[in-house]
């Protein structure tokens, strides 16, 4: 499956969209990792225990974007995106969306 954030995929042709797809990850670190977390920001820095959560997250959005536009018929997703947002304090919501389409090499 390609996942593209342009408009194309190079060396291919759009013959059908399929339409919007996406995938939806909500995660709340443990208390131990809120914890270190808070720890850590009190002397500033890259807080690690946050990056490790939404790389995961983000690689789940896109394994569930990606099953989703499978799902549909699409073996190729074009304007690919992300977008988060918290809910409450703990938890981290990652939308991956893109818009799922069927490719073939251009000739």
């Amino acid at each position: 499956m390609f996942v593209v954030t342009s408009e194309h995929v190079i060396g291919h042709r759009i013959t059908e969209t399929k339409g919007q797809v996406f995938g939806v990850v909500v995660r709340s670190r443990g208390i131990g990792g809120n914890i270190m977390a808070g720890l850590r920001s009190l002397v500033g820095g890259e807080i690690k225990e946050y990056t490790e959560l939404l790389e995961e997250a983000r690689r789940h959005a896109v394994d569930r974007m990606v099953q989703n536009a499978s799902a549909m018929g699409a073996n190729a997703i074009i304007m690919m995106r992300f977008d988060s947002s918290e809910i409450g304090q703990t938890m981290s919501e990652i939308v991956a969306y893109g818009t799922g389409v069927v490719v073939e090499r251009a000739t």
